[in-house]
């Protein structure tokens, strides 16, 4: 679905997408952009819920000495072009980043004024190796032709919840008596069709979801507290417990909503990170999303004859997000990862895959407050989304299909199927198929150029 935009950006105050990539903006964007349903939610953390490092809603204390690894194994010229090019697109305060000619100095926490050295190589002769658990298509050895993939990982990351979670989510609508579109069903289905697909190539898949049920063992209970003291500190002084009608605009500012969003948003999402981090260990997570244009009423939706198409990688923090000490950490982390060199060409080449097979135009952003276009497709933006910030190693997060275009909502009906069936007057694959091939075929476009064919 489409994500959450600037206050500038308009959309229907009962979008789909209602709290949408806040799915994956985190605080700081919750904060500054309030997700595209609601100009309220999380507005401010309260200084009483957070560390003395300022770190955002659920996030952990930053670890900076791990980036002692990195020393020296950045020029200055790489360092400020990924900076000012990449991630801080839209600027950052002074004092957070200072770029010198043989280091760069960069905040820890403003309240305590102490601050991480980072050395620069000398010259990319000099350059230490990047430490990584993740391998660029470059270090793999030339594949044979009919395993492009083969000693690649990759995760396929089926976005939201779906199933008997989907109404939570928002990520649910329904046109009269016709089958329920629920988000988090379409896109587990589609990686069950993908990893076949990519194991028949060499690659080996692992699932972050593969089931209608969450990640992680917390649920909205858990967090009732947080969420009330959220909504005091946030001028609510009694806040009412449950949500009496789902078309009341001022849910979000009950409880239950409010730990619902904490449980399915924030708590899912870092779960699922830890699952990529420190057990999966992928060379690439895929990001599986439908997208939506805004709908309205869930049970009388509104179908509408726009189609797009656009994918995301990490980067275009904004100036908000970057004061959050452990969102600045990830970024400088990710940074040196050098998980970008491998994002961008790749994100590029699948959505120009993506393109043929679906014959989609790109979705435009309306402003570039939060994203910045890169590569040469057209389809693709960077964007800080709170998965494609926490997984350590490329991310490359997919948004074909208005679920609620006329085109797509009739494929999502006509269910999945072998070969091609008359859908709309015109012979289709099932939207199901179309997808996971095209994303498929982007991916041995990729590597079998960028690591070269052995016999």
């Amino acid at each position: 679905m489409k994500e959450c935009r600037s206050p500038n950006d308009k959309i229907s105050s009962r979008s789909p997408r209602v709290a949408s990539e806040l799915v994956i903006r985190h605080l700081s964007s919750v904060r500054h952009s309030l997700i595209c349903h609601s100009a309220f939610l999380l507005l401010f953390v309260p200084a009483a819920l957070e560390a003395a490092d300022n770190i955002g809603v659920l996030g952990s204390t930053p670890k900076w000495s791990v980036l002692e690894r990195y020393q020296e194994t950045i020029t200055r010229d790489e360092f400020a072009h990924l900076i000012n090019d990449v991630y801080c697109t839209h600027g950052f305060a002074l004092d957070l980043i200072e770029v010198n000619a043989d280091t760069a100095r960069i905040l820890i926490n403003r309240e305590a004024q102490n601050f991480f050295t980072l050395r620069f190589a000398r010259n990319d002769a000099s350059r230490n190796r990047v430490p990584r658990l993740w391998q660029p298509a470059k270090s793999l050895p030339p594949a044979k032709a009919d395993k492009p993939l083969s000693g690649l990982r990759i995760a396929l990351d089926p976005g939201h919840l779906g199933g008997k979670w989907a109404k939570m989510e928002e990520r649910w609508f329904q046109v009269g008596s016709t089958q329920p579109v629920q988000e988090g069903d379409l896109t587990l289905k589609v990686a069950r069709l993908l990893a076949p697909r990519l194991r028949e190539l060499g690659a080996k898949v692992f699932f972050v979801r593969n089931r209608n049920e969450p990640i992680t063992g917390k649920r909205p209970d858990d967090f009732r507290e947080l969420a009330r003291k959220i909504l005091i500190k946030n001028g609510v002084p009694q806040p009412r417990v449950e949500v009496l009608d789902p078309n009341d605009p001022e849910k979000e500012q009950t409880i239950r909503w409010q730990s619902e969003i904490l449980f399915y948003r924030y708590s899912e999402i870092r779960r699922r990170a830890a699952l990529v981090n420190f057990k999966l260990h992928p060379d690439l997570v895929l990001c599986l999303h439908f997208n939506a244009e805004g709908w309205g009423d869930p049970n009388n939706p509104t179908l509408t004859d726009i189609n797009h198409l656009h994918l995301l990688v990490n980067g275009s923090y904004l100036q908000q997000e970057l004061e959050f000490d452990d969102e600045r950490f990830e970024m400088i982390r990710r940074l040196l990862s050098r998980a970008y060199e491998e994002e961008w060409p790749l994100a590029d080449t699948v959505a120009s895959a993506m393109a043929r097979e679906t014959q989609l135009p790109p979705y435009e952003y309306p402003t570039t407050n939060s994203t910045t276009k890169i590569g040469t497709s057209r389809y693709v933006y960077a964007r800080n989304l709170l998965a494609t910030r926490l997984y350590r190693c490329p991310v490359v997060y997919c948004e074909p299909y208005v679920m609620n275009s006329k085109d797509a909502f009739a494929r999502i009906q006509a269910g999945d199927y072998e070969g091609t069936r008359n859908v709309n007057g015109l012979e289709r694959k099932s939207i199901f198929r179309e997808y996971a091939d095209s994303v498929a075929d982007g991916l041995v476009e990729y590597y079998s150029k960028a690591r070269g064919r052995g016999d």
